[in-house]
């Protein structure tokens, strides 16, 4: 799947064949059973010069959000320390930046990736756009992965974001490819955009070499100040369309249930799995915005026979 025809083709299937079309490529390459949790924290938070309009965090908005420093490494060891003992085996942490500069700060992040990595975790970051030096940088630390979202479509980008363009995202996933770090990268639904916009992110995610190694679908959750604060919530069978499709254009890759989470029922979250979703963030929130209680996933995931610990099958009663 490369191009948009190949891309509508499918996600337009009926419903019914389109599930079990990515069920059967889920089941092909990956372990059903396999749901990895994430944990994701704000090292940094507010005050970006980023006027993403879904954003609490940009300064150009007035959000309730609090500004606050970098935290230390050792508020990171403990956090990572007490998402592992949840279950997570990926600590993702997010810097509210534009792109960091090179300095104390930048070197600090660096210690907190080399902790998360000592404390046998998957270490992402997303700190805004990277060069080649800090990517490498990174790569040295031992850095898993690198998150940095195209968010939509190139066409519908400027709607969204004026304070950098869509190929300095591309940029940057491809100097975090080139220094061997593994790519997340996704979308945001519930922004105005179109179904082909929705597509059209996939497809320029499909042109990356190698593929992204997870997608994020992410769905909008308004956020008080934004200007996208009264965007409508997106459709149900909307969600599950992208997932399927995702997973079948990224056979390999994680496709992660991200933003939005909270406001899905328990019966979308379980469609969204049959689809080909197989990874989660929990914890009490997603950077700024709120997310499902972990005990709530607990009783989901045993619910559809999963351990909400290991991803291994749950025993039976």
């Amino acid at each position: 799947m490369k191009t948009l025809d190949d891309f509508r083709a499918v996600y337009r299937l009926p419903l019914a064949e389109l599930i079990l079309k990515a069920a059967a490529v889920h089941q092909r390459h990956r372990n059903y059973a396999d749901i990895q949790r994430c944990e994701l924290l704000s090292i940094k938070t507010g005050g970006c010069p980023e006027d993403c309009k879904y954003c609490s965090q940009s300064a150009h908005y007035d959000t309730p959000v609090d500004r606050q420093p970098l935290l230390t490494v050792e508020e990171v060891r403990e956090k990572a320390e007490a998402a592992r003992e949840r279950g997570a085996t990926r600590f993702c942490m997010g810097a509210a930046w534009r792109q960091p500069k090179d300095g104390p700060e930048f070197d600090r992040v660096l210690d907190m990736v080399r902790v998360v990595r000592e404390l046998g975790m998957e270490a992402c970051v997303t700190l805004g756009m990277l060069t080649d030096s800090q990517a490498e940088r990174l790569k040295d630390a031992g850095l898993t992965a690198y998150n940095h979202n195209l968010d939509t479509s190139r066409r519908h980008y400027p709607e969204v974001i004026t304070t950098r363009t869509y190929d300095d995202r591309l940029n940057t996933l491809k100097a975090v490819s080139r220094a061997g770090i593994s790519v997340c990268s996704g979308g945001i639904l519930g922004m105005g955009e179109t179904e082909d916009d929705r597509l059209m992110m996939l497809c320029e995610l499909a042109q990356l070499d190698p593929p992204p190694e997870s997608v994020p679908i992410n769905c909008l959750m308004p956020q008080t100040g934004t200007p996208l604060e009264m965007a409508p919530k997106v459709d149900s069978l909307e969600i599950v369309r992208l997932v399927a499709t995702a997973r079948i254009a990224f056979p390999k890759s994680r496709v992660r249930l991200s933003a939005g989470r909270d406001r899905m029922s328990r019966e979308l979250q379980v469609l969204c799995f049959l689809a080909g979703a197989d990874s989660v963030f929990f914890g009490e929130k997603l950077l700024t915005a709120p997310n499902p209680h972990e005990n709530a996933d607990e009783a989901l995931f045993r619910a559809i026979g999963v351990s909400p610990s290991r991803g291994e099958p749950a025993t039976a009663p």
